[in-house]
């Protein structure tokens, strides 16, 4: 890395050509684009186009704001840069400025709850802004930090053009690539030589040199996961209730050390596979530069997570936020977040497991499909599971974890609720979150108090391991630490599960049942704003205000359902030997559902000359088969563990 050059730092603000198009801009010479720290800057950059909010166009001594790689990699209205195979625009700027990485800076939590905890410890005001604009402003931050600046806060920040561009072009780009996945807490350090890294080789420099000062060179480290680890581990100093130092330390997160402790990071499939999918449309990636060769693969700069809640929020407010951000960008955000979530993160698998008298269980067993746990990140995020079981005519026999209008689901303990194995009362809701305490055990939502996690129950991802050398920042706690299938399958760890069991009472009830699992996600809950709602200021009024008129419906991750007859026959759970009936019998179309005392491995149906029909592999104890419609008798043989079956004989009649 080069050192800082010794010089006064010029900060270059550039009007807009709001009259020119964008086909005469492709037109305008190379004199007349901004100039990097060593030419002389010139107005005439287009940071809005169409009628787009602008985006903040600046450069200082060693970074570029949006707006000024707007000019090339934004949204081409000829169609011909930034387009797949389709035609359809994939470009990285208007992806980005949508993003919660995007608006990092803007983001009204965040500003409010920076608020917050310099109100509870206003002595620690310096530290604590210092630490927090650190990641969610980097490149303003470290800018000052290099014209010799001790503290970069909330006020620098305010009146920051390159600060507020939150996590902006170079806050990836131009990471300098030697030590990265050591990095943490916002220790975040970039590149001075004028050099911007992207994924390809044997750029073509000059336009850039000539328009930024910047010249691209090959960044294979732009593809790592490495690149997410300085900000995505935090670790927090723990103050006491009095503000002082106590000389421990917390993990707030640590998103990028659980996928090192995981198959994804052992694989080295990357956080950008997942979060910044790369296409195989060759793409053209300069819209003033038709003859650039076109560049494959090429990675979406969606940047999504789960937060669909904050994504809604400042699309309401983006114009008092002054978020450079259409309506429709965010809806193109809020799209692939939730495709994100019901696709990327976790599998369902429901099923009746016993029935006894007046009493049924049923197994739900979540499998993490993220490469890291479940929820992650910032830890007021969690998600929960809900179960419901309704009669024929809709009668509620059980509901765990009913979302309410509170914002809380029923039955939920304060300040927390335990981590379950077993669940038999709807007054029990599973919730997977990490809990922070302070330094007196208790419950506490004031990040620089935390001082160690209550409880963590979020699902690990596959290859998790309690011996991995990366688990002193990912440790499991609470009662999942006691768990036998928590993260555990046949006594095995690292499956990225969890098991949870229903056991639930049927008050005499006989007949056919409609059984619902869902798992619901929340980024932002409201028990944790009741301590911040308690301060006032203007940042913690305004998201305040804010919250209570938002969406706050919770986020749907995934489902599942099956249909049961809960009829009890006397058998079930009181012998070991396989019993077998069918109902109806005889069958008028085949269909019928068996009856079984035990979940049958596989079931199999013959006719009478010994033609099998029909190999089937039961996934609930009492299921549903489809056999054939052909008038006649059958015969039903079931397979169970340990080499034992039934057969039962039926008809078909019409």
């Amino acid at each position: 890395m080069v050192a800082f050059p010794k010089k006064t730092m010029v900060l270059v603000l550039l009007a807009a050509l709001l009259s020119a198009s964008w086909a005469q801009l492709r037109e305008l010479p190379a004199e007349s684009y901004p100039k990097g720290p060593d030419g002389d800057a010139a107005s005439g950059t287009a940071a809005s186009r169409g009628g787009t909010p602008l985006l903040p166009v600046a450069i200082d001594g060693i970074f570029a704001t949006s707006g000024t790689c707007n000019l090339c990699h934004g949204l081409d209205s000829l169609g011909i840069s930034s387009v797949n195979g389709l035609g359809q625009d994939v470009n990285v700027v208007d992806d980005w400025r949508s993003s919660m990485m995007g608006n990092s800076a803007r983001d009204p939590f965040w500003l409010a709850k920076v608020s917050h905890e310099t109100l509870v410890h206003p002595g620690r005001l310096m530290d604590t802004e210092n630490l927090c604009t650190s990641c969610h402003a980097p490149t303003g931050h470290f800018a000052s930090s290099m014209s010799g600046l001790s503290h970069y806060g909330m006020v620098d920040l305010a009146i920051d053009p390159i600060g507020i561009d939150g996590v902006s072009c170079g806050a990836c780009h131009q990471q300098e690539p030697l030590g990265l996945r050591h990095r943490h807490s916002g220790q975040l350090v970039f590149d001075t030589s004028y050099q911007i890294a992207g994924p390809y080789g044997s750029p073509i420099s000059q336009p850039m040199i000539d328009v930024l000062g910047l010249e691209p060179v090959l960044g294979s480290h732009m593809l790592k996961s490495e690149v997410c680890a300085g900000c995505h581990t935090l670790i927090t100093q723990t103050l006491d209730l009095s503000g002082n130092l106590t000389g421990a330390e917390f993990v707030e997160q640590a998103t990028y050390h659980e996928w090192v402790n995981s198959r994804y990071g052992a694989e080295q499939i990357s956080c950008q596979s997942c979060h910044m999918p790369r296409i195989t449309d060759p793409v053209n990636l300069s819209s003033l530069q038709d003859t650039l060769p076109a560049r494959t693969p090429f990675g979406l700069h969606e940047l999504v997570g789960a937060n669909t809640f904050m994504i809604k929020l400042m699309k309401e407010n983006r114009n008092v936020l002054d978020i450079p951000a259409s309506a429709d960008h965010f809806d193109a955000t809020l799209q692939a977040t939730v495709k994100m979530l019901r696709t990327n993160s976790l599998e369902l698998d429901l099923q009746l497991v016993g029935l006894a008298a007046d009493s049924a269980s049923f197994s739900v067993l979540l499998h993490n499909l993220a490469g890291h746990k479940f929820p992650s990140g910032y830890p007021s995020r969690r998600t929960y599971v809900e179960f419901l079981v309704l009669t024929q005519t809709g009668d509620t026999l059980f509901h765990s974890g009913a979302v309410q209008a509170s914002g809380n689901p029923a039955g939920l303990d304060s300040p927390y609720e335990p981590h379950h194995q077993v669940i038999r009362d709807p007054g029990q809701v599973q919730v997977y979150e990490m809990v922070p305490g302070d330094v007196n055990g208790q419950f506490t939502t004031v990040l620089t108090q935390a001082a160690s996690p209550l409880k963590d129950n979020r699902i690990p991802p596959e290859g998790f391991l309690t011996t991995h050398f990366s688990y002193d920042t990912t440790t499991i706690a609470g009662e999942a630490l006691t768990d036998p299938d928590f993260n555990r399958q046949g006594g095995i760890e690292g499956s990225g599960t969890d098991g949870l069991t229903y056991r639930i009472g049927l008050d005499g009830y006989r007949g056919p049942a409609k059984v619902y699992t869902r798992v619901w996600y929340q980024s932002v809950p409201k028990t944790w704003l009741e301590e911040m709602f308690s301060y006032s200021s203007l940042e913690i009024n305004q998201f305040k205000s804010m919250f209570e008129a938002a969406d706050q419906s919770h986020e749907l991750v995934v489902e599942d359902s099956l249909d049961v007859l809960l009829n009890y026959s006397g058998w079930a759970g009181q012998t070991t030997e396989p019993r077998l009936k069918l109902l109806p019998n005889p069958s008028a179309d085949g269909r019928f559902q068996l009856q079984c005392n035990i979940l049958p491995e596989s079931v199999e149906i013959y006719d009478l000359n010994g033609k099998l029909w029909l190999r089937e592999y039961p996934k609930q104890i009492n299921p549903a088969i489809q056999g054939p419609a052909l008038p006649g008798q059958y015969l039903l043989r079931a397979f169970f563990a340990g080499g034992k079956s039934a057969v039962i004989k039926y008809g078909v009649i019409r």
